[in-house]
């Protein structure tokens, strides 16, 4: 029988987190067979994810009909469905948090993202999820802009597991690293405990080659052509090694021993974009030891038939470096490339947010007209 190759990453330090929920797949067992078979050990979830799952199917129309008879307004019908399923996906992985002692088997949960740049707003949202939702292996998924850092350090200072989301630039993850020590340092200081605190990094790959892929085809030179499709991978390795370099320092090893854990850092958005390029492209090149891959469905199962485990984090790592002092060369400025995907993302994540809450809007008032609430 053909070894699992999902499994096997496993023996490489790297966990695989699926991106994607619906309540189909916690209801059916679905979810449960994942952590069984293929070791899955965490999941995330967006506003465009619920925006699929609950547009796309009629899994959530019952509790919508219940949340409106009981005078719920659309923003509550959205949070009532989307922690419940959260709150039950994380409950089934519970288990994987308990055996892997707090480590893994987390379940991730966006603020609203027109929260984006407001940090009051920002840090009560995820106050208000952290208290529904009540349990140890949940993350409340925090922007990575320069508001989204400011909320980092005071979450993590009050005891809040933090998964910060749309991180693209190498300057802006330094921020979020030092953020999430800090709010350790804080809360240390406080002579709060420290050891059951969890925090994760999330890079966001396939839209950083998108974009500069598109600046490099302007050019004709032949690095510009050797460099598509090189950007992303480049930077992950970089910011790795930025993560070892981090959380090795002896400022957060004093941390370390009153229990602290490291920000793992976590690979997001590694569905290939560009056809031409391998469909298991944002897995093959970025495992290693103490990192998480988030795979959508499809990135899953292509990587379970045809993936090739090895440890390749650290491999030509002086070629990674390379690679960004070329394209600078060019004239392609990183820094100002990832501040444009960062404001996209943040759109990216408004848009199904507004499509969800415009048709939720619509199914209430349909059952309302129906039953004369």
């Amino acid at each position: 029988m053909k070894e699992n190759t999902l499994r096997k990453l496993e023996s490489y330090g790297q966990s695989i987190w699926l991106d994607y929920i619906q309540r189909h797949l916690i209801e059916s067992g679905g979810l449960q067979r994942l952590i069984d078979e293929d070791g899955l050990s965490g999941v995330t979830s967006n506003p465009s994810i619920f925006d699929k799952a609950i547009e796309g199917s009629d899994d959530y129309d019952e509790a919508i009909r219940t949340l409106v008879r009981e005078g719920k307004s659309v923003k509550e019908i959205y949070q009532a469905l989307t922690t419940e399923d959260v709150g039950r996906a994380a409950d089934i992985f519970k288990p994987v948090y308990d055996r892997l002692q707090g480590r893994d088997g987390f379940v991730s949960i966006e603020v609203n993202p027109h929260l984006a740049h407001d940090v009051q707003g920002t840090n009560d949202a995820a106050r208000r999820l952290w208290k529904i939702l009540s349990r140890p292996n949940v993350f409340v998924k925090v922007p990575g802009t320069l508001e989204g850092v400011q909320c980092i350090r005071q979450l993590i200072s009050e005891g809040i597991n933090i998964n910060v989301t749309l991180l693209f630039g190498l300057p802006r993850y330094r921020m979020v690293a030092d953020a999430y020590v800090s709010g350790l340092e804080d809360r240390a200081a406080k002579g709060l405990p420290i050891e059951n605190i969890a925090s994760v990094a999330s890079f966001f790959l396939s839209r950083i080659d998108v974009l500069v892929d598109g600046m490099l085809e302007k050019s004709g030179d032949d690095d510009a052509k050797r460099l598509r499709g090189q950007i992303a991978v480049s930077s992950a390795k970089i910011a790795y090694q930025l993560y070892k370099k981090i959380f090795a320092g002896d400022r957060f090893l004093k941390l370390a021993d009153r229990g602290a854990g490291t920000q793992r850092v976590l690979w997001a958005s590694t569905s290939t974009k560009n056809p031409e390029y391998h469909d298991t492209k944002y897995v093959e090149a970025l495992i290693g030891p103490d990192t998480i891959n988030t795979l959508p469905m499809e990135t899953l199962e292509a990587y379970r038939d045809h993936g090739d485990p090895a440890s390749r984090l650290e491999d030509k790592l002086d070629e990674a470096y390379r690679n960004l002092e070329i394209l600078a060369g060019l004239g392609i400025d990183i820094d100002k490339a990832t501040q444009q995907l960062e404001d996209e993302g943040i759109e990216k994540f408004n848009k199904p947010y507004d499509s969800l809450m415009s048709n939720l809007e619509e199914k209430r008032n349909n059952i309302c007209l129906a039953e004369a609430c």
